[in-house]
């Protein structure tokens, strides 16, 4: 939102500098992202060329007699071809940096003659890319003043960046009553007072679609002479970057941006029979003031007559029916218009302007009236002409609203301790109408915010215009512990998860949380409550159920640029159907190419093999391990989900029921479908399924316990059924005495016909560890027989001969 000093005094009654305005404006939450003063121009002033005589060295150029106003004339040389005496320019000193040539002037001699200054062109001054001839003026420029203070060149531009929860601050009259409320000077209301207007309007509107246009207010003035808008006017539109083009498409610029209600002008001599306000026929077509034919869809909202379709409703009118140097008659708009129709339909065709800025936040519907009163008021000034009676449809009187406000919020919510009477002022001051008496009071909220539905919103109204900067800092409030825990428990995994992957040489990736239809379908998702309604693009249709999609399209898009050895994880959500309790915290990778845990790429020790489904379910412990889970009761079954390979895929359980994660190398099939190659192993881990540790006393002896006993190794090889998984026959052996056996691992699977059919050979190797006392022959004895027993009871095993 752009508008000029002069622009805003014409609202605001002030003797506040430009530097305490601008301050003022961000700490009351209007933040300033730039200001234009002119500062640079500052420096020059109107001259006169006296005399004018040839340089005695050089053909093109003069020497000139300047008067500056300051009393003895000023010898400079000047190559310009128009430098003739008469002639009244802008002079730059020495001393003074000129911005379009970038060079700060200096007393110095061109051709042996000392200059003591320059005439300056447009191009010098930034103002144009004129540079053929200095700048001429009107022989009344008075000289000696400041050249940008005659060409209306010193109004500082101003430029806010504006929250979208604050329309009325889309115009230079809201900006006034802001700074007028936080008490950087008066407002002037300047009440609009009606025209009136005589005989009826001849052209009538009908409202088809009431949901999308909750008013509509019209009115012909006969006989303007539309030409160029005022020079004040036009300086005003271009300081903010707004082309002028007639003196009645000025109007309707200029109210814009002063009192934030967007209007319309139609010839009426172009309009045929009444007006319509109704939805788009689908396929339907406008050429617009732009210069573009828009193809309209059945949501969008247009006003048409008997022709077709004239203007895109609150978005931009049609060049068929615009105002040029010929219009005699004039139709004024001042209509409402549905906010979120109005954002949708500037979005799918593409068309930001002015008005679809201010009516898709919401415009003042008790201002619509008042704004075409304000328009007719302006053009009759400016264009002459005679006015009919307004035309108001539609219309149904404004609802205020009423927002119950407990005066204790505002210490509650900010810190901040303002008088009860305080906070009244400040929102009376905003136009708010506070009524009652006690510590709560009903506040009426004004029909310029719309944004303004709760107490807590009121609280944010007092607490910007009482003062941000007025909240006592306060350090953070100790904890009850020392050592107690700030982060949750997921953060706490979430983070852990990512170190321990990182270390793991994979590299963090971030990708979309939405992806297409059938990649969500390939890895069970694709369910109808997990659809966006307004995807940001066709191939980003569903909520992801799983990490793995975005990571193997990562992957195969390094791969494509030649980089097919890559190791990728993310730890972020993932979405099930009963959302929105479905969304899981997961840790997911995937492997590519020779990117496995023995290195990648050729090497001179030797390549490396291509990844497979142990790299994957390394990579899955590690992040379980990291996550707290206790991996060494973790059970791994064989076999995943469907987008995994059969038979080289696994599934990571903590008991019959608790699944924490699987792992493998990708299904052909599913490779295919995502347009991805291999090799491609990955893993998926649900860190919220983790089970909180127990909580445990202080340890008063140190935890680390070292044995002075000897530690013995034992081997045992158990005949049992193929099925039999080695891990089931590990944990029998690891139970059968938890304080002697400290651990299990195997190192020989032996199959043959001297076994019997479906038989195999485990052959596993027992790590023994005394703390009491040293075993004894019997001891070991004992302790083989209680492994070998344990083993036959849970595997049916038996001891291999």
């Amino acid at each position: 939102m752009k508008f000029t000093l002069s622009w805003l005094k014409d609202h605001l009654e002030t003797d506040a500098t430009l530097a305490e305005i601008v301050e003022r404006l961000t700490s009351i939450g209007l933040e300033v992202e730039s200001v234009d003063d002119k500062a640079a121009l500052k420096p020059f002033v109107i001259a006169k060329v006296l005399t004018a005589v040839q340089h005695p060295d050089a053909d093109r150029l003069r020497v000139l007699s300047v008067d500056t106003g300051s009393g003895d004339p000023i010898q400079v040389v000047c190559g310009a071809p128009n430098a003739r005496a008469g002639l009244i320019g802008a002079f730059a000193a020495p001393g003074t940096y000129v911005p379009g040539i970038d060079v700060t002037l200096g007393i110095g001699k061109i051709r042996g003659v000392e200059s003591r200054g320059m005439m300056c062109s447009e191009r010098e001054l930034e103002l144009s890319d004129e540079h053929n001839g200095i700048i001429e003026l009107p022989e009344d420029a008075p000289v000696g003043t400041s050249f940008a203070a005659y060409a209306h060149l010193d109004d500082a531009v101003i430029d806010i960046n504006l929250t979208p929860n604050r329309p009325d601050a889309t115009s230079v009259h809201g900006i006034a009553r802001d700074l007028a409320a936080s008490g950087l000077g008066k407002l002037k209301y300047g009440a609009v007072e009606p025209v009136g207007g005589t005989g009826e309007c001849p052209v009538k509107v009908k409202i088809e679609a009431p949901d999308l246009c909750p008013g509509f207010a019209l009115r012909l003035v006969k006989g303007v002479k539309n030409g160029p808008s005022p020079k004040w006017m036009q300086q005003r539109l271009l300081a903010i970057g707004l082309r002028p083009i007639n003196a009645l498409v000025d109007i309707t610029n200029y109210i814009t941006f002063d009192h934030g209600r967007p209007l319309h002008v139609f010839d009426a001599a172009k309009v045929a029979g009444n007006l319509v306000v109704r939805r788009a026929t689908a396929g339907e077509k406008v050429l617009a003031l732009d210069g573009r034919e828009y193809t309209l869809t059945a949501e969008m909202c247009v006003i048409a007559d008997d022709n077709g379709v004239e203007s895109i409703a609150g978005v931009m009118g049609g060049e068929h029916s615009g105002c040029d140097e010929n219009t005699t008659d004039v139709l004024i708009e001042s209509a409402l218009w549905e906010p979120l129709n109005v954002a949708r339909t500037g979005r799918a065709l593409g068309i930001i302007t002015d008005a679809r800025y201010r009516f898709e936040r919401g415009v003042d519907p008790e201002f619509m009236g008042a704004g075409l009163e304000l328009a007719t008021r302006m053009v009759m000034e400016l264009c002459g002409g005679e006015p009919s009676r307004e035309e108001i449809t539609g219309y149904a009187p404004y609802k205020y609203r009423s927002v119950s406000f407990p005066f204790a919020e505002v210490k509650r919510l900010t810190g901040l301790d303002v008088p009860r009477a305080t906070c009244l002022d400040i929102l009376a001051r905003l136009g708010f109408m506070p009524k009652g008496d006690g510590d709560v009071v009903e506040v009426i909220v004004p029909s310029w915010r719309p944004d303004v539905d709760g107490k807590a919103d009121l609280v944010e109204e007092v607490m910007r215009i009482h003062g941000v900067d007025e909240i006592t800092p306060k350090p953070l409030a100790g904890h009850d512990a020392v050592n107690g825990k700030i982060l949750t428990s997921l953060q706490i995994r979430t983070r852990a998860a990512r170190r321990a992957l990182a270390v793991r040489g994979m590299m963090e990736a971030v990708t979309w949380s939405f992806i297409p239809a059938k990649h969500a379908e390939l890895f069970g998702g694709g369910s109808e409550r997990l659809k966006l309604a307004n995807p940001i693009a066709a191939d980003m249709s569903d909520m992801r159920p799983s990490l793995l999609p975005g990571l193997v399209a990562a992957a195969q898009r390094n791969a494509d640029r030649g980089i097919g050895d890559v190791a990728l994880f993310e730890v972020s959500g993932t979405y099930q159907d009963d959302m929105p309790e479905g969304q899981r915290r997961v840790a997911a990778g995937v492997r590519r190419g020779t990117a496995g845990l023995d290195g990648s790429g050729r090497h001179w020790a030797g390549n490396a093999g291509n990844v497979g489904v142990y790299d994957a379910k390394a990579d899955a412990i590690a992040a379980l391990e990291a996550c707290g889970a206790p991996v060494e009761r973790l059970q791994i079954e064989a076999g995943g989900p469907a987008w995994y390979h059969p038979g080289r895929s696994g599934t990571i359980k903590l008991g019959p029921k608790v699944v924490l994660g699987t792992f493998g190398e990708f299904h052909p099939r599913t490779l295919e479908e995502m347009d991805a190659t291999g090799p491609l192993c990955g893993f998926e881990v649900f860190i919220d399924a983790v089970p909180e540790a127990k909580a445990k006393p202080t340890r008063t002896k140190p935890k680390l316990e070292l044995s002075a006993f000897q530690a013995v190794k034992r081997d045992f090889a158990f005949v049992v059924e193929r099925t039999v998984e080695a891990g089931t026959l590990m944990r029998a052996a690891l139970g059968a005495d938890k304080k002697l056996v400290t651990g299990v691992s195997v190192f020989d699977i032996f199959e043959g016909p001297s076994l019997g059919a479906d038989k195999k050979s485990v052959a596993i190797e027992v790590s023994i560890q005394p703390f009491e006392k040293t075993l004894t022959d019997e001891d070991f004895e004992a302790l083989g027989k209680r492994i070998v027993e344990n083993v036959a009871k849970q595997t049916g095993g038996v001891l291999r001969t």
